[in-house]
């Protein structure tokens, strides 16, 4: 309900209410476990979120107060502007306000952590949509690159599944960031193959019950056609080219070049080597290596378990879907 509200407004209250109700529906989904970790990360996602909100409700009362109009679209003084873009970037977790969103993720369960990444960006990335030709490129551009750099960098040393694919979603927040401004449609449709890819992701790691990388070594006996699947969706996030990901990478460097935007271009892909990196190294756990010593964890049996239809159209969408990009295009 709090998605379509913000999807379909046009008026800052009615788009910051959707926003709110967006916020306390998650909440309860966080703490359920009643965990001390999952009530850590309840509380940190409240507060970044409300303060989010209120800057968001705040840099729309200025622009009305300066311009008169309470129209989203109506975005039209350079206050406002600066001001709506930090308050986006927090909701989102755009770097250098990223810190709260590892943190939350680690706390959640799987799934929960898969709505945070996925459904729950999609209610500030519509604002930042609609609001785009208004928005400072300069800032913007700042804000993605340095969105790259940290989700991939920060992401190396993480041995916690979560937390890797929470950097991982940084690092996807910076490439869509790069290219609000330029074209609106192309940073839709990066989000959407984000959102099958991450969530073909999610779905196996759920089901396989892997919370970090060393129980990820030895869940080859569970479901060995999965963690095959597995890798190469994981492939497919890192962007390599005959697989799903890829695409949005490639359009978005084609578009950056067009805008004469070469050296943000040249630095955006240099950066997706840091990410790449990280992906090969859980792409290399989930099959590749077998464990050499002795693990403490107890081998499952193979059981012939078959995984659900969602996860295979999800991981054939998010490994074949290359092919159709100039069908997808056209639509787009």
């Amino acid at each position: 309900l709090g998605t379509i509200i913000v999807i379909s407004s046009n008026h800052w209250v009615m788009a910051w209410t959707g926003l709110e109700i967006n916020t306390l529906a998650i909440i309860p989904l966080i703490a359920k476990s009643h965990h001390p970790r999952a009530i850590e990360a309840t509380i940190k996602y409240f507060l970044t979120q409300s303060a989010a909100s209120a800057l968001i409700l705040f840099s729309s009362t200025i622009n009305a107060w300066l311009t008169g109009q309470w129209d989203i679209t109506q975005l039209n003084h350079p206050l406002p502007c600066l001001m709506l873009t930090t308050a986006i970037a927090i909701k989102l977790g755009l770097a250098p306000f990223h810190f709260w969103f590892p943190e939350v993720l680690q706390g959640s369960h799987l799934t929960t952590a898969l709505l945070l990444s996925t459904l729950m960006k999609f209610p500030p990335l519509t604002l930042l949509l609609m609001t785009s030709k208004s928005l400072n490129p300069v800032l913007l551009t700042a804000l993605a690159i340095i969105s790259m750099a940290l989700g991939g960098w920060m992401g190396l040393n993480q041995t916690q599944t979560r937390k890797i694919l929470a950097f991982s979603s940084i690092s996807h927040l910076g490439w869509m960031a790069l290219i609000t401004i330029y074209n609106p449609k192309l940073s839709l449709l990066t989000f959407l193959l984000y959102t099958v890819m991450t969530t073909t992701v999610f779905f196996s790691l759920n089901m396989i019950k892997v919370l970090k990388l060393s129980t990820m070594l030895i869940s080859w006996t569970k479901t060995p056609t999965l963690n095959a699947t597995l890798m190469l969706t994981l492939l497919s996030l890192a962007g390599l080219p005959p697989l799903t990901g890829f695409m949005p990478k490639w359009l978005i460097i084609q578009e950056l070049t067009k805008q004469e935007m070469t050296p943000a271009a040249t630095i955006a892909a240099m950066l997706s080597l840091l990410s790449l990196f990280f992906y090969l190294r859980l792409a290399y756990h989930s099959t590749i290596t077998l464990p050499p010593n002795s693990s403490n964890h107890m081998k499952t049996w193979y059981t012939h378990k078959t995984p659900s239809t969602s996860t295979a159209i999800l991981t054939s969408l998010s490994i074949s879907l290359l092919p159709l990009s100039p069908m997808i295009l056209t639509m787009a």
